[in-house]
């Protein structure tokens, strides 16, 4: 699912973003209608668009700007491990280029470091039993975000704008993540992970990922999940507990972020 660009967070039921359907709505009316409200103010001013990104703080809520600070204190735990950054679920790119900005402002001479961005960019391949929930009727095809064009084109601006872009530091890999997980590992044998983000929210391709990942991830690295203990995805818990165990995993969460959980690697 990934993103603060959730565009709500994943437990709102009532969210399009989240897959979910409208029977059982967690937020209020008002809630629903902040957003509309300043996405108008947004279009009704009158400065350039490029001058309202450099504003963003005026216009972004406090949902979305609390969760690129949670993933900027989980980056910072990882920046002193050495590896790369693999996301598994990238959406729409808040994460994926999130994590590529953090590197290029606060590491710009690491040119190893690489940030994986793994999706089908068509929604859910598939939704197995471990995925069905009370809360949401999730569908092969849900959470569709065919973002890979534009994400492609940023990455190439993002690489005109910072140190050493001249080496290659973000790569999307799409198709289903049980199929490309596995073969991406299998081609890049020198890979370590320093970050292993999961937000496919459902149980096979998590637990593809964190059997194929994981141990390519030294201790201190860190394992973050985006929907542990989450009704509306079990999936994501399920795989967890069958990969890992949960016992194994020190897990802990920021105290602004509902969403996110971590551990690192002990």
């Amino acid at each position: 699912m990934n993103e603060a660009a959730h565009t709500m967070p994943s437990l709102e039921v009532g969210s399009a973003e989240s897959g979910a359907r409208d029977e059982k709505p967690l937020r209020s009316a008002v809630e629903r209608d902040v957003g509309k409200k300043i996405e108008r103010i947004f279009l009704r001013c009158s400065d350039p668009i490029e001058v309202k990104l450099e504003n963003f703080t005026k216009y972004v809520r406090r949902q979305h700007l609390k969760r690129f600070l949670a993933m900027y204190e989980i980056f910072k735990l990882a920046m002193p491990v050495k590896g790369s950054i693999v996301e598994c679920g990238v959406f729409r790119g808040f994460g994926l280029m999130g994590w590529a900005k953090l590197s290029a402002m606060l590491e710009p001479e690491n040119l190893t470091r690489r940030i994986y961005g793994f999706d089908t960019f068509e929604g859910f391949p598939t939704v197995g039993a471990q995925d069905r929930s009370g809360f949401t009727d999730a569908k092969a095809g849900d959470l569709c975000a065919n973002s890979y064009d534009e994400l492609t084109e940023l990455i190439r601006e993002y690489d005109r704008d910072r140190f050493l872009g001249h080496i290659p530091k973000v790569e999307l890999i799409r198709g289903d993540i049980t199929r490309t997980v596995p073969e991406f590992v299998a081609s890049h044998p020198h890979l370590l992970a320093s970050l292993l983000f999961l937000d496919a929210d459902m149980f096979e391709p998590t637990k593809v990922a964190l059997e194929t990942f994981l141990p390519r991830m030294p201790k201190g690295a860190v394992l973050a999940f985006d929907e542990l203990d989450n009704p509306i995805w079990p999936g994501e818990t399920t795989a967890a507990m069958d990969a890992v165990g949960l016992r194994n995993l020190r897990l802990r969460r920021l105290d602004w972020d509902p969403y996110i959980a971590f551990a690192v690697l002990e």
